[in-house]
């Protein structure tokens, strides 16, 4: 069971997040590695929002192939290089969760694995048996 909370003790959270998630019970853990804004035949597009759209896409595709979806997330890293314009950001996050709000941290690195990386996404789901 995954209970989702914003302790009166904290601020609100200041985007589309929760401040913690709690699992007990019998449960199954996804960790996925790092997913980059890449096609499945290796592309990676020049605009950063357009990388993001891809990341969030292949975190979906990763929740599929485990029989889990987008509720089942409880905590996403971003990593960004660059300029991102933080509205449209938080648009291409929001409609990818949803009503859903699992922990996020979002980080402004000044690089990647490789130059044409702009995007990167750790994620963790957490699903019942």
């Amino acid at each position: 069971m995954k209970t989702s909370r914003n302790p009166d003790t904290i601020h609100n959270p200041v985007a589309p997040y929760v401040h913690q998630i709690e699992v007990t019970g019998p449960n199954r853990w996804l960790n996925l590695s790092g997913q980059l804004g890449m096609t499945l035949d290796g592309t990676v597009p020049e605009n950063p929002l357009e990388q993001l759209q891809l990341a969030l896409e292949n975190i979906k595709k990763n929740l599929d192939a485990a029989e889990m979806e987008i509720k089942d997330l409880t905590k996403m890293i971003f990593y960004l290089v660059g300029d991102f314009e933080p509205e449209l950001r938080r648009r291409i996050i929001g409609d990818f969760l949803g009503e859903h709000l699992p922990c996020t941290t979002v980080m402004h690195v000044v690089a990647l694995a490789a130059p044409p990386f702009k995007v990167e996404i750790d994620a963790w789901a957490c699903k019942g048996i």
